[in-house]
Protein backbone atom coordinates (compact mmCIF):
# COMPACT_ATOMS: atom_id res chain seq x y z
CA UNK A 1 0.00 0.00 0.00
CA UNK A 2 1.25 3.67 -1.03
CA UNK A 3 2.06 6.26 1.60
CA UNK A 4 -1.41 8.35 0.03
CA UNK A 5 -3.58 5.12 0.25
CA UNK A 6 -2.47 4.24 3.56
CA UNK A 7 -3.34 8.07 5.17
CA UNK A 8 -6.45 8.36 2.86
CA UNK A 9 -8.01 5.07 4.85
CA UNK A 10 -6.37 6.42 7.96
CA UNK A 11 -8.89 9.46 7.30
CA UNK A 12 -11.71 7.62 5.69
CA UNK A 13 -11.99 5.21 8.76
CA UNK A 14 -12.08 7.95 11.35
CA UNK A 15 -8.24 7.27 12.88
CA UNK A 16 -7.42 11.07 12.70
CA UNK A 17 -10.34 12.30 13.49
CA UNK A 18 -8.89 12.92 16.84
CA UNK A 19 -6.22 15.03 15.42
CA UNK A 20 -8.52 16.88 12.89
CA UNK A 21 -10.79 17.71 16.09
CA UNK A 22 -7.92 19.29 17.92
CA UNK A 23 -6.78 21.01 14.93
CA UNK A 24 -10.09 22.31 13.61
CA UNK A 25 -12.90 21.86 16.04
CA UNK A 26 -15.57 19.20 16.51
CA UNK A 27 -18.03 21.05 14.37
CA UNK A 28 -15.46 21.01 11.33
CA UNK A 29 -14.39 17.66 11.71
CA UNK A 30 -16.58 16.20 8.74
CA UNK A 31 -15.36 19.37 6.50
CA UNK A 32 -11.79 18.84 7.24
CA UNK A 33 -11.83 15.11 6.07
CA UNK A 34 -13.22 15.55 2.86
CA UNK A 35 -10.48 18.60 2.71
CA UNK A 36 -7.87 16.03 3.49
CA UNK A 37 -9.08 13.29 1.16
CA UNK A 38 -10.07 15.70 -1.31
CA UNK A 39 -6.29 16.73 -1.82
CA UNK A 40 -4.76 13.27 -1.71
CA UNK A 41 -7.29 12.65 -4.97
CA UNK A 42 -6.01 15.37 -6.74
CA UNK A 43 -2.35 14.90 -5.92
CA UNK A 44 -2.73 10.76 -6.92
CA UNK A 45 -4.55 11.68 -10.13
CA UNK A 46 -1.92 13.93 -11.21
CA UNK A 47 1.54 13.36 -9.79
CA UNK A 48 0.80 10.25 -7.91
CA UNK A 49 2.53 10.07 -4.46
CA UNK A 50 4.65 6.94 -3.24
CA UNK A 51 6.53 8.17 -0.58
CA UNK A 52 5.62 12.18 0.28
CA UNK A 53 4.48 14.51 3.45
CA UNK A 54 1.52 16.20 4.49
CA UNK A 55 2.02 19.92 5.98
CA UNK A 56 0.03 22.45 7.05
CA UNK A 57 0.81 25.90 8.19
CA UNK A 58 -1.72 28.44 9.14
CA UNK A 59 -2.58 31.92 9.29
CA UNK A 60 -2.33 34.12 12.04
CA UNK A 61 -4.15 37.08 13.92
CA UNK A 62 -2.39 40.01 15.85
CA UNK A 63 -4.16 40.44 18.95
CA UNK A 64 -2.23 43.34 20.33
CA UNK A 65 0.54 45.86 18.88
CA UNK A 66 -0.94 47.31 15.52
CA UNK A 67 2.10 48.27 13.57
CA UNK A 68 5.00 47.69 15.99
CA UNK A 69 7.32 44.96 14.63
CA UNK A 70 8.91 47.00 12.17
CA UNK A 71 9.86 49.62 14.32
CA UNK A 72 11.54 46.99 16.96
CA UNK A 73 8.51 46.82 19.08
CA UNK A 74 6.38 43.89 21.03
CA UNK A 75 3.51 42.29 19.52
CA UNK A 76 0.55 40.10 20.86
CA UNK A 77 -0.29 37.41 17.77
CA UNK A 78 -1.83 33.86 17.50
CA UNK A 79 -1.77 31.21 14.98
CA UNK A 80 -5.36 30.34 14.55
CA UNK A 81 -7.36 26.85 12.57
CA UNK A 82 -7.32 28.42 9.11
CA UNK A 83 -4.26 27.12 7.35
CA UNK A 84 -2.58 26.13 3.95
CA UNK A 85 -2.76 22.50 3.79
CA UNK A 86 -0.11 20.62 0.83
CA UNK A 87 0.58 17.03 0.07
CA UNK A 88 4.20 17.25 -1.49
CA UNK A 89 6.60 14.82 -3.12
CA UNK A 90 9.53 15.16 -4.55
CA UNK A 91 10.54 14.80 -8.21
CA UNK A 92 13.49 15.48 -10.88
CA UNK A 93 11.77 17.57 -13.34
CA UNK A 94 14.05 20.30 -12.08
CA UNK A 95 10.76 22.16 -11.05
CA UNK A 96 8.92 23.22 -8.21
CA UNK A 97 5.29 22.71 -9.38
CA UNK A 98 2.20 23.42 -7.36
CA UNK A 99 -1.60 22.58 -8.14
CA UNK A 100 -3.78 25.01 -6.35
CA UNK A 101 -7.24 24.50 -5.35
CA UNK A 102 -9.32 26.68 -6.99
CA UNK A 103 -7.10 28.09 -9.47
CA UNK A 104 -6.70 26.48 -13.07
CA UNK A 105 -2.84 27.66 -13.14
CA UNK A 106 -0.26 25.61 -12.59
CA UNK A 107 2.66 27.28 -10.10
CA UNK A 108 6.15 26.57 -12.00
CA UNK A 109 9.30 27.54 -10.74
CA UNK A 110 12.52 26.28 -12.50
CA UNK A 111 15.07 25.80 -9.66
CA UNK A 112 17.24 26.66 -12.28
CA UNK A 113 17.12 30.64 -11.81
CA UNK A 114 15.84 31.73 -8.24
CA UNK A 115 16.90 35.47 -8.15
CA UNK A 116 13.74 38.14 -8.19
CA UNK A 117 11.82 38.87 -11.32
CA UNK A 118 10.35 42.08 -11.62
CA UNK A 119 7.66 40.18 -13.60
CA UNK A 120 6.13 38.25 -11.13
CA UNK A 121 5.64 40.49 -8.26
CA UNK A 122 3.10 40.12 -7.04
CA UNK A 123 1.93 36.52 -7.67
CA UNK A 124 2.29 33.05 -5.71
CA UNK A 125 5.36 31.82 -8.16
CA UNK A 126 7.33 35.15 -6.61
CA UNK A 127 6.71 33.65 -2.96
CA UNK A 128 8.02 30.24 -4.12
CA UNK A 129 10.97 31.37 -5.99
CA UNK A 130 11.97 33.91 -2.88
CA UNK A 131 11.75 30.56 -0.82
CA UNK A 132 13.88 28.63 -2.58
CA UNK A 133 16.41 31.70 -2.97
CA UNK A 134 16.36 32.22 0.91
CA UNK A 135 16.89 28.29 1.50
CA UNK A 136 20.25 28.35 -0.84
CA UNK A 137 21.50 31.75 0.86
CA UNK A 138 21.61 30.06 4.30
CA UNK A 139 22.94 26.79 2.97
CA UNK A 140 20.00 24.67 2.91
CA UNK A 141 19.08 21.86 0.44
CA UNK A 142 16.87 22.84 -2.41
CA UNK A 143 15.59 19.94 -5.13
CA UNK A 144 12.30 19.79 -7.15
CA UNK A 145 9.22 18.68 -5.91
CA UNK A 146 5.31 18.14 -6.39
CA UNK A 147 2.41 19.68 -4.48
CA UNK A 148 -1.31 19.95 -4.43
CA UNK A 149 -2.38 22.78 -1.97
CA UNK A 150 -5.77 23.44 -0.89
CA UNK A 151 -5.89 26.92 1.20
CA UNK A 152 -8.67 27.85 3.54
CA UNK A 153 -7.27 31.00 4.87
CA UNK A 154 -9.66 33.50 3.68
CA UNK A 155 -7.51 35.58 1.09
CA UNK A 156 -7.97 39.26 2.15
CA UNK A 157 -9.12 38.52 5.89
CA UNK A 158 -5.45 39.56 7.46
CA UNK A 159 -5.18 36.26 8.34
CA UNK A 160 -1.53 36.46 6.43
CA UNK A 161 -2.59 33.61 3.78
CA UNK A 162 0.63 34.90 2.25
CA UNK A 163 2.52 34.26 5.31
CA UNK A 164 0.82 30.75 5.90
CA UNK A 165 1.98 30.18 2.21
CA UNK A 166 5.40 31.08 2.53
CA UNK A 167 5.71 29.03 5.48
CA UNK A 168 4.27 25.95 3.78
CA UNK A 169 6.45 25.84 0.99
CA UNK A 170 9.72 26.58 3.33
CA UNK A 171 8.48 23.14 5.48
CA UNK A 172 8.31 21.07 2.39
CA UNK A 173 11.67 21.83 1.66
CA UNK A 174 12.62 21.53 5.04
CA UNK A 175 10.65 18.42 5.32
CA UNK A 176 11.63 16.78 2.08
CA UNK A 177 15.37 17.82 1.70
CA UNK A 178 16.81 18.90 4.93
CA UNK A 179 15.62 16.15 7.24
CA UNK A 180 13.09 18.57 8.94
CA UNK A 181 15.47 20.37 10.89
CA UNK A 182 14.77 23.98 9.52
CA UNK A 183 13.82 25.85 12.88
CA UNK A 184 10.92 27.76 12.92
CA UNK A 185 12.11 31.16 13.37
CA UNK A 186 14.21 30.91 10.23
CA UNK A 187 11.47 29.64 8.45
CA UNK A 188 9.89 32.87 9.05
CA UNK A 189 12.77 35.04 8.16
CA UNK A 190 13.30 33.16 4.85
CA UNK A 191 9.37 33.44 4.04
CA UNK A 192 9.55 37.60 5.34
CA UNK A 193 11.88 38.11 2.82
CA UNK A 194 10.25 36.19 0.21
CA UNK A 195 7.25 38.80 0.39
CA UNK A 196 9.62 41.42 0.72
CA UNK A 197 12.31 40.86 -2.63
CA UNK A 198 10.32 38.76 -4.35
CA UNK A 199 6.67 39.14 -3.82
CA UNK A 200 7.56 42.98 -3.17
CA UNK A 201 5.43 43.84 -0.12
CA UNK A 202 7.04 45.98 2.56
CA UNK A 203 5.09 43.46 5.28
CA UNK A 204 6.79 43.32 9.05
CA UNK A 205 7.88 40.08 10.78
CA UNK A 206 5.22 39.37 12.74
CA UNK A 207 2.77 37.51 10.25
CA UNK A 208 5.55 34.65 9.08
CA UNK A 209 6.79 33.97 12.79
CA UNK A 210 2.88 33.68 14.39
CA UNK A 211 2.20 31.09 11.02
CA UNK A 212 5.51 29.33 12.05
CA UNK A 213 5.75 29.28 15.79
CA UNK A 214 2.26 29.36 16.40
CA UNK A 215 0.17 29.18 19.59
CA UNK A 216 -0.74 32.91 21.87
CA UNK A 217 2.97 34.50 21.41
CA UNK A 218 4.63 37.59 22.83
CA UNK A 219 7.10 38.72 20.11
CA UNK A 220 9.89 41.33 21.09
CA UNK A 221 10.97 42.69 18.22
CA UNK A 222 14.21 44.71 19.61
CA UNK A 223 16.49 42.38 17.91
CA UNK A 224 14.50 42.02 14.88
CA UNK A 225 17.19 39.07 13.67
CA UNK A 226 17.06 37.17 16.71
CA UNK A 227 12.96 38.01 18.07
CA UNK A 228 12.55 37.12 21.68
CA UNK A 229 9.41 35.08 21.31
CA UNK A 230 7.01 33.45 24.39
CA UNK A 231 4.09 31.62 24.30
CA UNK A 232 1.36 32.78 26.63
CA UNK A 233 -0.97 30.22 27.97
CA UNK A 234 -4.38 31.21 27.52
CA UNK A 235 -7.75 29.46 25.79
CA UNK A 236 -9.90 31.82 24.72
CA UNK A 237 -12.60 28.51 25.02
CA UNK A 238 -12.68 28.88 28.89
CA UNK A 239 -13.31 32.73 29.02
CA UNK A 240 -16.50 33.26 27.69
CA UNK A 241 -15.97 35.10 24.85
CA UNK A 242 -15.35 34.56 20.95
CA UNK A 243 -12.80 35.86 18.88
CA UNK A 244 -14.14 36.39 15.04
CA UNK A 245 -12.98 38.50 12.63
CA UNK A 246 -15.52 40.17 9.95
CA UNK A 247 -14.08 40.51 6.95
CA UNK A 248 -16.01 43.85 5.55
CA UNK A 249 -14.40 43.11 1.69
CA UNK A 250 -12.87 45.84 1.47
CA UNK A 251 -10.34 45.85 -1.23
CA UNK A 252 -6.39 45.53 -0.25
CA UNK A 253 -5.54 47.26 -3.66
CA UNK A 254 -3.25 50.01 -4.27
CA UNK A 255 -2.83 49.99 -0.67
CA UNK A 256 1.21 49.03 -0.82
CA UNK A 257 1.76 52.76 -0.41
CA UNK A 258 -0.42 53.13 2.61
CA UNK A 259 1.20 50.28 3.99
CA UNK A 260 4.95 51.61 3.33
CA UNK A 261 3.94 55.25 4.72
CA UNK A 262 3.55 53.92 8.70
CA UNK A 263 6.68 52.68 9.07
CA UNK A 264 8.30 55.31 6.67
CA UNK A 265 6.72 57.82 8.90
CA UNK A 266 7.94 56.47 12.45
CA UNK A 267 11.47 56.13 11.17
CA UNK A 268 11.25 59.52 9.99
CA UNK A 269 10.07 60.72 13.23
CA UNK A 270 12.51 58.51 15.02
CA UNK A 271 15.78 60.18 13.21
CA UNK A 272 14.54 63.46 13.82
CA UNK A 273 15.36 62.55 17.70
CA UNK A 274 18.51 60.77 16.67
CA UNK A 275 16.91 57.01 16.71
CA UNK A 276 17.18 54.77 14.05
CA UNK A 277 13.83 53.18 14.64
CA UNK A 278 11.34 54.43 17.53
CA UNK A 279 12.27 51.92 19.96
CA UNK A 280 13.73 52.90 23.41
CA UNK A 281 11.35 56.64 22.92
CA UNK A 282 9.31 57.87 25.61
CA UNK A 283 5.84 59.78 25.38
CA UNK A 284 7.75 62.56 27.44
CA UNK A 285 10.55 63.01 24.77
CA UNK A 286 8.28 63.26 21.77
CA UNK A 287 5.86 65.73 23.50
CA UNK A 288 9.17 67.96 24.07
CA UNK A 289 9.90 67.38 20.67
CA UNK A 290 6.68 67.53 18.74
CA UNK A 291 7.33 71.21 16.99
CA UNK A 292 10.88 69.85 15.44
CA UNK A 293 9.07 66.51 14.57
CA UNK A 294 6.00 68.39 12.93
CA UNK A 295 8.66 70.21 11.04
CA UNK A 296 10.80 67.98 9.34
CA UNK A 297 8.44 64.88 9.51
CA UNK A 298 4.95 66.23 9.99
CA UNK A 299 1.57 66.29 12.05
CA UNK A 300 1.03 62.66 11.60
CA UNK A 301 4.31 61.54 11.95
CA UNK A 302 3.75 62.78 15.70
CA UNK A 303 0.65 60.67 16.51
CA UNK A 304 1.82 57.57 14.79
CA UNK A 305 5.01 57.75 17.01
CA UNK A 306 3.07 58.27 19.59
CA UNK A 307 0.65 55.25 18.91
CA UNK A 308 3.69 53.08 18.24
CA UNK A 309 4.95 53.95 21.84
CA UNK A 310 1.71 53.25 23.94
CA UNK A 311 1.04 50.08 21.65
CA UNK A 312 4.00 48.57 21.92
CA UNK A 313 3.88 48.93 26.32
CA UNK A 314 -0.06 47.92 25.83
CA UNK A 315 1.09 44.91 24.11
CA UNK A 316 3.47 43.44 26.50
CA UNK A 317 0.30 44.49 28.98
CA UNK A 318 -1.88 42.04 27.23
CA UNK A 319 0.09 39.54 27.62
CA UNK A 320 0.76 39.48 30.97
CA UNK A 321 -3.07 40.12 31.23
CA UNK A 322 -3.69 36.50 29.29
CA UNK A 323 -0.98 35.08 31.21
CA UNK A 324 -3.41 36.02 34.63
CA UNK A 325 -6.13 35.12 33.26
CA UNK A 326 -7.21 38.59 33.75
CA UNK A 327 -10.29 38.75 30.83
CA UNK A 328 -11.15 42.17 31.70
CA UNK A 329 -8.22 43.66 31.97
CA UNK A 330 -7.56 42.45 28.62
CA UNK A 331 -10.22 43.19 26.66
CA UNK A 332 -9.82 46.88 28.18
CA UNK A 333 -6.44 46.59 26.50
CA UNK A 334 -8.04 45.58 23.15
CA UNK A 335 -10.32 48.76 23.10
CA UNK A 336 -7.75 50.91 24.08
CA UNK A 337 -5.79 49.16 20.86
CA UNK A 338 -8.37 50.09 18.92
CA UNK A 339 -9.24 53.56 19.99
CA UNK A 340 -5.20 54.24 19.36
CA UNK A 341 -5.08 52.67 15.94
CA UNK A 342 -7.99 54.63 14.80
CA UNK A 343 -6.74 58.19 16.68
CA UNK A 344 -3.59 58.35 16.49
CA UNK A 345 -2.54 55.46 14.13
CA UNK A 346 -4.55 56.61 11.39
CA UNK A 347 -5.10 52.95 9.86
CA UNK A 348 -9.19 52.76 9.37
CA UNK A 349 -9.49 54.46 6.51
CA UNK A 350 -7.86 55.17 3.00
CA UNK A 351 -6.89 58.82 2.01
CA UNK A 352 -6.91 57.60 -1.42
CA UNK A 353 -10.50 55.92 -1.00
CA UNK A 354 -11.90 57.70 1.60
CA UNK A 355 -15.98 57.76 0.89
CA UNK A 356 -15.47 53.59 1.32
CA UNK A 357 -15.32 53.17 5.32
CA UNK A 358 -16.31 49.96 5.85
CA UNK A 359 -13.89 49.64 8.58
CA UNK A 360 -15.12 52.41 10.93
CA UNK A 361 -18.36 51.09 10.22
CA UNK A 362 -17.91 47.86 11.38
CA UNK A 363 -16.14 49.29 14.68
CA UNK A 364 -18.65 51.17 14.68
CA UNK A 365 -21.78 48.84 14.92
CA UNK A 366 -19.60 45.84 16.76
CA UNK A 367 -19.64 49.08 19.76
CA UNK A 368 -23.19 49.32 19.89
CA UNK A 369 -24.23 45.94 19.49
CA UNK A 370 -21.51 44.47 22.39
CA UNK A 371 -22.89 47.87 24.89
CA UNK A 372 -19.20 47.58 26.49
CA UNK A 373 -19.40 43.64 27.11
CA UNK A 374 -16.65 42.33 24.84
CA UNK A 375 -13.63 44.42 22.49
CA UNK A 376 -12.95 45.43 19.29
CA UNK A 377 -10.54 46.55 16.97
CA UNK A 378 -8.86 46.94 13.32
CA UNK A 379 -7.64 43.49 12.67
CA UNK A 380 -3.97 43.49 10.67
CA UNK A 381 -2.58 45.91 8.36
CA UNK A 382 -5.52 48.22 8.32
CA UNK A 383 -7.07 50.47 5.60
CA UNK A 384 -9.41 47.44 4.51
CA UNK A 385 -9.98 44.10 5.25
CA UNK A 386 -11.14 42.88 8.41
CA UNK A 387 -11.92 44.04 12.05
CA UNK A 388 -11.28 41.81 14.88
CA UNK A 389 -14.45 41.48 17.76
CA UNK A 390 -14.43 39.52 21.44
CA UNK A 391 -18.05 38.10 21.71
CA UNK A 392 -19.59 36.65 24.59
CA UNK A 393 -20.54 33.56 23.49
CA UNK A 394 -24.02 33.23 23.96
CA UNK A 395 -24.52 36.17 21.97
CA UNK A 396 -22.57 35.02 19.09
CA UNK A 397 -25.12 33.45 16.63
CA UNK A 398 -27.09 37.13 16.93
CA UNK A 399 -23.97 38.91 16.47
CA UNK A 400 -23.23 36.77 13.21
CA UNK A 401 -26.80 37.91 11.91
CA UNK A 402 -26.40 41.32 12.54
CA UNK A 403 -23.13 41.89 10.40
CA UNK A 404 -23.67 39.55 8.10
CA UNK A 405 -27.10 41.48 7.11
CA UNK A 406 -24.34 44.36 6.62
CA UNK A 407 -21.65 42.65 4.90
CA UNK A 408 -22.88 39.71 3.66
CA UNK A 409 -22.96 35.81 4.32
CA UNK A 410 -19.95 34.51 5.88
CA UNK A 411 -18.48 37.51 6.79
CA UNK A 412 -18.26 36.69 10.45
CA UNK A 413 -15.29 33.62 11.06
CA UNK A 414 -14.83 32.76 14.16
CA UNK A 415 -11.36 31.77 15.20
CA UNK A 416 -9.34 29.10 17.16
CA UNK A 417 -6.06 29.10 18.30
CA UNK A 418 -3.60 26.77 16.43
CA UNK A 419 -1.26 25.40 19.20
CA UNK A 420 2.26 23.95 17.87
CA UNK A 421 3.34 20.50 17.15
CA UNK A 422 0.45 20.13 14.27
CA UNK A 423 2.50 21.28 11.02
CA UNK A 424 2.58 17.32 10.02
CA UNK A 425 -1.13 15.54 11.32
CA UNK A 426 -0.35 12.28 10.16
CA UNK A 427 2.42 12.03 12.74
CA UNK A 428 0.27 12.76 15.51
CA UNK A 429 -2.33 9.56 14.50
CA UNK A 430 -3.32 7.71 17.64
CA UNK A 431 -3.20 10.83 19.89
CA UNK A 432 -6.04 11.34 22.41
CA UNK A 433 -7.47 14.48 22.26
Amino acid sequence: MSWSSGLFNALESGEMDAVLTRMYGKESLFTQRQRYMGLLRRMEAWSGCVNGVLITAPGRTELGGNHTDHNNGVVLAAAVHYDCLAVAAASDSGYIRIRSEGFPEIIEVDLGDSSPRVEEEGTSAALVRGVVHGFREQGYSVDSFDACLASDVPVGAGLSSSAAFEVCIGRILSQLFNGGTISDVELARIGRRAENVHFGKPCGFMDQLACAVQGVLSIDFSNQNAPEVHEIECDFADSGYRLVVVDTAGSHADLTPEYAAIPDEMFRAARVLGRGAARGLTVAQVLDAAPLIRREAGDRAVLRLLHFIEESDRAGEQADALAASDMKRFLRLVNASGDSSWRLLQNCVSTTNFLDQPIPLALALTERFLHGDGAWRIQGGGFAGTIQAYVPEDRLPEYRTFMQGLFGPGAVLPLMIRRPGWDRPASRMGEAE
